[in-house]
């Protein structure tokens, strides 16, 4: 049964989403605010997601490039603006599918079906995955999962493409305008950012900068990752095994 997250603000509209997808055998979470999508798509997962643009606390387009941060889920655009060159920047940003208010229940259907058909289609053509492995880390890069010691790790987008390039240089140093260039894709940037990042993937690996375990940053250099000393994991670093 795919779920659906509808992040639209005016009561009306999303009533009707709400009623209209329920009846189509979907499972429904619905927000009126850009931030709130944020919260939902951080904590649950959803096969589509339907982005209204006119959000009260943040227009939409940021609120599409924030998603496609954490996210890889299908995004339907679904406004009253209708303007070409918009559409396409929205599109190139990351949108799967864009609607334009009003629009039929038929239309909203097929227009999922499409978007669904299409994501499961990619998911099939994939081939078969080949686990990183570091220490207690095991990270599957086309699944985009990631365990520690056999515990599933409920990691954002970016603390997984982190992890994972950091992970696919075991033991290496990492400058953080490389990290910058390769894992968000910029020329230049805050390092604060990169910081945030390591503090929260740290958080969520067990451990601390004062006492680290796997990553470690070398002040004015970068960051590495290694598995932890021999007493504390016995396996070796960066093996590369296939999934099992």
């Amino acid at each position: 049964m795919p779920s659906v997250l509808v992040v639209e603000d005016d009561q009306f509209v999303r009533s009707a989403l709400i009623r209209h997808l329920t009846e189509a055998s979907h499972t429904v979470r619905s927000v009126g605010t850009a931030l709130e999508a944020l919260r939902e798509v951080a904590h649950f997962r959803f096969d589509v997601v339907i982005l209204d643009l006119g959000l009260p606390d943040l227009d939409g387009s940021e609120a599409l490039k924030m998603l496609r941060g954490i996210t890889d889920v299908p995004v339907i655009i679904a406004t009253a603006r209708d303007d070409e060159a918009e559409i396409v920047r929205l599109l190139n940003d990351g949108a799967d599918d864009y609607l334009t208010k009003p629009f039929s229940v038929e239309h909203l259907s097929a227009r999922m079906a499409a978007v669904l058909r299409r994501s499961r289609a990619t998911a099939a053509e994939d081939p078969p995955s080949r686990v990183i492995r570091v220490g207690g880390l095991a990270i599957d890069p086309l699944r985009r999962q990631a365990e520690l010691d056999g515990a599933r790790l409920d990691l954002t987008r970016r603390e997984f493409d982190l992890l994972a390039f950091l992970a696919g240089r075991p033991g290496v140093v990492v400058a953080r305008k490389e990290l910058l260039a390769e894992v968000w894709q910029q020329s230049y940037g805050d390092d604060q950012t990169i910081d945030v990042h390591l503090s929260w993937l740290r958080r969520k690996l067990g451990e601390t900068a004062a006492r680290p375990r796997y990553l470690h940053t070398l002040r004015g250099v970068g960051v590495k990752l290694e598995p932890p000393a021999p007493r504390e994991s016995a396996s070796g670093p960066g093996a590369y095994e296939p999934l099992s």
